[in-house]
């Protein structure tokens, strides 16, 4: 029986460098079930205290109503996938990002796990750029400990990691972003069904 998708929200915070665009990852632990000792972003499934805490101002409108397409009636409102992105970054890296004038959360890509994983998530990935954070996001002391080996990387040292692969598809997407490409519409690898589809949330 295949494990049920559980919906997730994940954060690429960037920040420029004199060098160039940089991203924070960090590496799962060995014993981890669901992706042992691979890189990712910070991330995690939606939990019931973020439907009870939702964040609103961190989306934009059309952002929002992307989140609302191609999904079940029983999926999280976008002020609650916002919410578990916003935690899951605080737990795994100690870092909070703060309300700012301007929605900083950008939603640029979903992904559904494919069956017969141990782990199954619907998962939204935000762009958010990291200027708003003290001491530009060193401090991670307060990190859960989930995440080893946090560190930031320019884009070519990010995708030399041993990435899954639809991180190492993510990362190609905010390397086109970053250096000013446009989004046709939100890349989504949809695997809720028998056969993996590509679409685009426009």
């Amino acid at each position: 029986m295949d494990e049920p998708v559980r919906p997730a929200a994940t954060v690429i915070l960037w920040r420029q460098a004199a060098d160039g665009p940089k991203v924070l990852m960090g590496q799962r632990g060995a014993g981890a079930v669901f992706m042992p000792s691979k890189f990712v972003f910070p991330g995690g499934g939606v939990d019931p205290e973020d439907h009870a805490a939702p964040q609103p101002g961190y989306l934009a409108e059309d952002c929002a109503r992307k989140l609302t397409l191609l999904v079940t009636d029983n999926a999280p409102a976008p002020q609650v996938l916002a919410a578990a992105a916003l935690r899951e970054l605080t737990e795994e890296t100690g870092l909070s990002l703060p309300p700012a004038p301007q929605p900083s959360l950008r939603f640029v890509f979903r992904a559904i796990t494919p069956p017969g994983r141990s782990r199954r998530f619907d998962a939204r990935f935000f762009l958010a750029d990291a200027g708003g954070l003290a001491d530009e996001g060193h401090d991670f002391t307060a990190a859960s400990g989930e995440l080893q080996h946090l560190r930031w990387l320019d884009l070519p040292q990010a995708r030399a990691l041993d990435l899954p692969f639809i991180t190492e598809v993510v990362l190609a997407e905010v390397a086109a972003l970053l250096t000013g490409h446009d989004q046709p519409g939100v890349p989504f690898f949809d695997n809720s069904g028998p056969t993996p589809q590509f679409r685009r949330i426009v």
